[in-house]
């Protein structure tokens, strides 16, 4: 009984083990192979298993790979939750179980419809159904499109495919390999690995490709100011004007910058609270033809807070003035962090339910450029960076650099702020423009436009990152076109498979 046990648990135990080497793949590993040999071992594991099998041993795969790659969310729960750590054990074990399900999803449909061994089930049906399964997990209840394969290669030669179709491409490029080689195990048919070694050579090919133009005479002097201030000292009101005279200390010795920039949230305060503070750092900016960027909290006349960015300064914006029109709103909430669902039921049950700030409301999903000094970024408060979509429709033909400020503090000194990072460079891959990155504790740094860091400061330490970037003109043809292409491809793909079936 025992032996017949150990023997059914044998590939679902297989596929956890693969699922958590694919950690290893992100960074801040970057062993960016292992993304192909995990999901080969997976198309291996659930040959010749039964649909309601392949869907285990993909729980199991998906189970692998969450538990160990985003562990860094239970840092946030175990230290600001304020419940038991049993209770928060269960709480991010509810998590890695739901976003397995996207993995069981994948395995038990291919098994179901493509039960074949043939090339149609592997280089048509997995490689979209693949994406079909990456796109519903960053899209329901929000999204949570963390850890999509096409990351783990920003370094890798398949990182020259991301200004032509995004990480989604990178993604379908992976899948596409890896399912060669796995074909190529199980039949024997070694020439099928050219797939793979002509999808490499290419990525090599691409890389001498330039889709956007440099401009030289849109060099800008920033300065970014990592405050490292403790999460848990935060919102202290005791702490809130040490806070602010830190940030405004560490400014003070910049203004030579074109801009300075404090990351999400630097003000410990709604805006509100401290207007004629506002009002004196724009006037000192505007004195030293300079302008300042900050996150801040806000609250409008119906009581509806806001997870906000304000420009102050040398901007096209006047004065200042309390007015939430001339600031931009984060769309993209983070789900339990800035909102709850289903609060009426889960906000009574434990405090982590009530972690400040975890009632805002959404700004729109397209706003226009923030403007400093007279250069237009595109911004992305935190989570949204991640969203790759959303910062397509915002970036225009006048924006010069995408902005992201964060505040991974919530996270310790986990692997979570380097994926973050890392899913940042990618942005500036797809659409060809620097990304600018401040935060609160790490990691602070700057990309050019093809994903390369040109300049950080290390974690977890307080000062100031100065560097100059320089924008790009033109346009990748991923921000021209986005995914369609991609969508295009999955139904094609559906529509062959359905009727290769049929004919069988």
């Amino acid at each position: 009984m025992i032996s017949n046990l150990v023997h059914r648990l044998k590939r679902p135990i297989g596929a956890a083990f693969v699922g958590a080497l694919t950690t290893f793949a992100f960074s801040p590993y970057q062993i960016w192979p292992l993304a192909f040999f995990s999901v080969a071992a997976l198309l291996l594991l659930i040959h010749g298993q039964s649909a309601k099998k392949s869907a285990w041993i993909g729980y199991a795969w998906g189970l692998g790979q969450f538990a160990t790659g985003i562990s860094w969310v239970h840092v946030s729960i175990d230290n600001f939750g304020g419940m038991p750590k049993i209770a928060s054990l269960v709480l991010m074990t509810l998590l890695v179980g739901y976003l397995a399900i996207y993995s069981a999803l994948f395995t038990g449909l291919l098994t179901r419809f493509a039960p074949n061994n043939d090339r149609t089930r592997f280089f048509i049906v997995a490689p979209a159904l693949w994406l079909v399964c990456d796109w519903l997990r960053g899209w329901v209840m929000t999204g949570f499109p963390w850890l999509w394969l096409g990351y783990s290669q920003i370094d890798s030669p398949l990182a020259s495919f991301a200004p032509i179709g995004g990480v989604e491409l990178i993604t379908l490029l992976i899948v596409i390999s890896a399912a060669a080689i796995s074909y190529a195990i199980l039949h024997k048919h070694w020439l099928t690995l050219v797939i793979p070694a002509t999808i490499l050579a290419t990525g090599f090919g691409l890389r001498n490709i330039n889709w956007v133009t440099l401009n030289p005479e849109s060099a800008t002097k920033v300065a970014l100011v990592q405050g490292n201030i403790e999460q848990e000292l935060k919102w202290v009101p005791s702490q809130r004007w040490p806070t602010i005279m830190k940030y405004i200390d560490l400014t003070r010795q910049n203004w030579d910058a074109d801009i300075i920039i404090w990351p999400e949230a630097a003000i410990p305060a709604f805006e509100f609270e401290i207007s004629s503070f506002l009002a004196n750092l724009d006037s000192n900016a505007k004195a030293n033809h300079s302008a300042v960027i900050t996150g801040v909290v806000n609250q409008d006349s119906q009581r509806r807070f806001y997870n906000s960015i304000l420009s102050l300064g040398e901007t096209s914006y006047g004065d200042y003035s309390y007015d939430l029109e001339k600031r931009y709103h984060k769309h993209h909430l983070l789900p339990f962090g800035e909102f709850v669902p289903f609060e009426e039921i889960l906000r009574p049950i434990a405090p982590f339910f009530n972690l400040p700030m975890s009632s805002f409301s959404r700004g729109d999903f397209i706003q226009p450029n923030i403007d400093a000094n007279g250069k237009q970024l595109a911004p992305a408060l935190c989570y949204e960076i991640i969203f790759g979509e959303q910062v397509r429709e915002n970036i225009t033909d006048d924006t010069d650099f995408i902005l992201t400020l964060s505040n991974d503090a919530w996270f310790g000194r986990s692997i979570g702020p380097l994926q973050h990072m890392e899913i940042a460079r990618m942005r500036a891959l797809e659409f060809g423009k620097p990304v600018i990155r401040s935060t609160n504790n790490g990691v602070t740094a700057v990309t050019d436009y093809k994903g390369n860091i040109t300049a950080e400061i290390p974690q977890f330490e307080t000062g100031v990152l100065r560097t100059k970037v320089t924008s790009t003109t033109g346009q990748t043809p991923y921000h021209g076109y986005g995914s369609w292409s991609l969508y295009l491809w999955v139904a094609v793909c559906a529509i062959t498979g359905w009727r290769m079936r049929r004919t069988r």
